[in-house]
């Protein structure tokens, strides 16, 4: 049984994200892509984040139409930092040896691999599939930090989708269309909640 998992902070989830994940289902024949809402991104601490009950929300109206997509909010109602060690090594305990796990990241969160917690151990668990990812960073320090890393990941051959989270949240706050970018269901979550409208001064 393969699994794909792709985790992220989802602020907002948009229809990258789901191309990508089905995508990487349609192609290595993943049973299901668990979607995994960071609960406090510890690479983003410091940073305003909207609340995990929105983000949770937001992709559960996102992959609500595609059976093969399933929402896991481990990393939310873990205490703490999420670290994906931790949800893989809870996810190996839920579905055992015999599944295969594929951890499901672009090309530019591959390059800060080796600064995250038990990154050996990461892929120690799962394999990893990556994603293009436009003007992403060079990898060629993986190759010392992380020996043989690159022969072993999994490059999905597709298209470029150059939609960023931050991008949409910029054009929300400008009053401008994000129309496409993100699942209807999830723009109009984000246009009721009142969510990265700019404060009024």
């Amino acid at each position: 049984m393969n699994i794909g998992v792709l985790g992220g902070t989802f602020d907002p989830i948009h229809i990258g994200h789901l191309i990508v994940a089905e995508e990487a289902r349609t192609r290595l024949g993943l049973k299901e892509v668990l979607f995994v809402p960071a609960g406090q991104p510890w690479l983003k601490q410091g940073s305003d984040i909207t609340p995990a009950n929105h983000r949770v929300e937001m992709a559960r109206l996102a992959i609500a139409d595609n059976p093969g997509f399933r929402l896991c909010v481990r990393e939310v109602e873990r205490h703490g930092p999420s670290y994906t060690v931790d949800t893989m090594m809870e996810l190996r305990g839920q579905f055992g040896s015999q599944a295969s796990l594929f951890f499901i990241l672009g090309r530019d969160t591959l390059a800060d691999l080796p600064v995250w917690k038990e990154p050996a151990r990461v892929v120690q668990l799962c394999r990893l599939v990556v994603a293009p990812r436009l003007g992403s960073r060079d990898l060629k320090h993986l190759k010392e930090a992380m020996p043989g890393l690159l022969d072993e990941i999994v490059q999905l051959d597709m298209p470029l989708i150059e939609i960023s989270s931050s991008g949409i949240r910029e054009r929300v706050r400008n009053g401008m269309s994000i129309r496409y970018l993100v699942p209807q269901g999830v723009e109009r979550y984000i246009d009721e909640h009142g969510i990265y409208v700019a404060p009024v001064e």
